[in-house]
């Protein structure tokens, strides 16, 4: 599988949203880290990967499952 890389601004223009909001509002709520962005090296650096995020967009409300996230990190259904 190919993967493209993206930088916050990068992705921002592709899916036309504010950097800033990607950063504090989309990451780890709704991109989760190795699924959606890596941190190459263990730097601060965050790179997303476009195909796991364009897939998830395209999903339509009825195949997203409800999940609620728990303290410990985990998830249950509602």
């Amino acid at each position: 599988m190919r993967v493209t890389y993206l930088t916050t601004e990068e992705l921002a223009d592709r899916i036309k949203f504010d950097p800033r909001y990607i950063r504090e509002a989309l990451k780890d709520r709704v991109l989760i880290e190795g699924r959606h962005y890596i941190r190459p090296f263990g730097r601060r650096k965050i790179l997303y990967l476009w195909e796991p995020i364009e897939a998830d967009m395209r999903k339509s409300a009825s195949e997203v499952e409800l999940a609620i996230p728990m303290a410990a990190g985990g998830v249950t259904g509602g």
